[in-house]
């Protein structure tokens, strides 16, 4: 199919750069770009990452670590409140 187009400038350059670079010719670079942007993403699962131990002690549930970090950080007002009296 023959048309006619208008590209931004910044495209054009992106263009011939990649024609330059890949030796192919224009209308190859063009189609090239635009098979590439319009192919539909592929649909590869996303690499899962093996869990791995936190080091935590027995019986420390990681899950609950903000409400022990809340507990430090009562603890800490209290002492430093006692100590201003």
């Amino acid at each position: 199919m023959r048309t006619t187009i208008t590209l931004d400038p910044d495209v054009e350059r992106l263009l011939h750069e990649r024609q330059y670079l890949t030796k192919m010719s224009f209308k190859e670079v063009v189609n090239e770009a635009i098979r590439t942007a319009l192919r539909p993403a592929s649909r590869k699962s996303p690499k899962l990452i093996p869990p791995q131990p936190m080091g935590l002690r027995t019986g420390i549930d990681p899950r609950s670590l903000s409400s022990l970090a809340d507990d430090f950080e009562v603890e800490a007002y209290l002492n430093v409140s006692s100590r201003l009296r």
